[in-house]
């Protein structure tokens, strides 16, 4: 880390000299070790090293930034003399600055890497597959170790440093019978321990693996119908992507956020809790413009909490500044057994994956649904194919009727089920 914080005050006092009034430098190294799967056998085992200087600059509140992977101080100094250049043409703008004062140390997670976790938890993983899924198909998998550091100052006085470990298992593939296929499909995440449970049991693969093999012999719907959608995790992660793309830079800037007022209103089904979890596995808690960034609570009750604008947004709209950190939440399990929710359901499907573009600016949406199964009278039948479903971002969270006291932990994500209803399937 030594040569990290040395290389960022190189970075820092070179933009100075150069007539830089503001900047911020961050020096980074990763360190992975890695295992992969390739059709079904292990491939490859390497460690690889990387290292990158991210530079940003201001001049009279112009703009620059750029990446380098060459640490020396001439290679610096040289491209230091280019942003330079680069910012004093780009448009001016008083929003730009950078963070002040902003103070941490983080050391997280396993700091070294054990090449025979790797070892194992592939191995465990291909038993499996031979053993309860021979029809599934790991196109690609890994085992890996990744240890990243980070050293980020700036003109302000902020001096962030974070040193974070975490090991990582993944899954992907298709399942095949004869001619026939499944869509692809895909599990996997992040934690600081994978020796405690079976390979299978890590962010739901063995059931990911399970279910793409019932994914092989598909059918359509008979007529369009109004129903209900049991979304597994990995379709709520949309749905979530969607509220927070709400609460942030780009729709508060341009005005088309439908939260910006709403702060301290129920925008939800009462059941939804949404909340920060900054420490979680490969998460640090700090931000990408360099503040640190406390526990954050968005959905209490489905009442908004807070919105979520950076440095620059909150210049920008004069919204109170809230940092947040790259990755890192979770929604609180509820008091639903998963096979309770699937039985309450008439009509309708449980979702395993949306296919779709942006939603429109009100939250109209319509896409396919991938591995996914018909849901009628309670039970569920076969997988589906080729079945539409279109409804509202903003409804549906209003419209969630139950949440599972299950969810899949990823480490960036802590998801549970959610039955929706009151959506269009065709």
């Amino acid at each position: 880390m030594n040569y990290l914080q040395d290389t960022a005050e190189m970075a820092l006092e070179s933009m100075r000299a150069q007539g830089f009034e503001h900047a911020q430098v961050s020096a980074a190294s990763t360190e992975q070790d890695e295992l992969n799967i390739a059709h079904n056998e292990p491939s490859l085992l390497r460690s690889t090293q990387t290292q990158k200087i991210a530079l940003l600059g201001l001049i009279d509140g112009r703009k620059a930034s750029t990446e380098l992977s060459d640490f020396s101080p001439q290679a610096v100094r040289q491209r230091v003399a280019s942003l330079f250049a680069d910012a004093l043409g780009a448009p001016q703008d008083p929003a730009n600055a950078v963070s002040a004062a902003q103070q941490a140390r983080i050391v997280q997670g396993p700091q070294q890497a054990d090449p025979s976790v790797l070892a194992d938890k592939v191995a465990e993983l291909l038993a499996f597959r031979a053993a309860q899924t021979p029809l599934m198909m790991v196109d690609e998998g890994s085992a890996t170790h990744t240890l990243a550091h980070c050293q980020t100052l700036t003109t302000g006085g902020s001096d962030l440093r974070s040193s974070l470990g975490w090991y990582a298992l993944s899954a992907f593939g298709t399942a095949r019978e004869g001619s026939h296929s499944s869509s692809f499909n895909y599990a996997g995440g992040n934690a600081h321990d994978l020796r405690t449970q079976a390979a299978e049991n890590y962010f739901g693969i063995g059931e990911m693996m399970r279910d793409t093999t019932r994914q092989i012999h598909t059918r359509g719907i008979d007529g369009n119908f109004v129903g209900e959608v049991v979304l597994t995790p990995n379709a709520v992660t949309d749905l979530l992507g969607w509220l927070q793309d709400q609460l942030s830079d780009t729709q508060l800037i341009s005005g088309s956020s439908l939260y910006r007022e709403r702060v301290g209103s129920r925008i939800a089904s009462p059941l939804l809790h949404l909340r920060s979890r900054f420490d979680a596995p490969g998460v640090a808690a700090l931000s990408a413009d360099a503040f640190v960034t406390p526990a954050l609570d968005v959905l209490t009750a489905g009442m908004l909490m807070t919105l979520t604008p950076s440095l620059y947004a909150s210049r920008k709209t004069g919204l109170a500044h809230v940092p947040v950190a790259n990755s890192g939440w979770e929604i609180a399990g509820g008091t639903t057994a998963r096979a309770d929710m699937v039985a309450a359901v008439r009509r309708g499907a449980l979702v395993g994956r949306w296919s779709m573009g942006n939603p429109a600016p009100n939250g109209d949406f319509s896409g396919v649904i991938k591995n996914s199964f018909l849901i009628e009278d309670g039970e569920m039948g076969g997988a589906l194919s080729e079945v539409m479903v279109s409804g509202n971002m903003a409804r549906m969270l209003l419209d969630v009727v139950a949440v599972s006291r299950e969810r899949i932990d990823t480490g960036e994500q802590a998801l549970p089920w959610l039955r929706i209803g009151n959506l269009n399937f065709s």
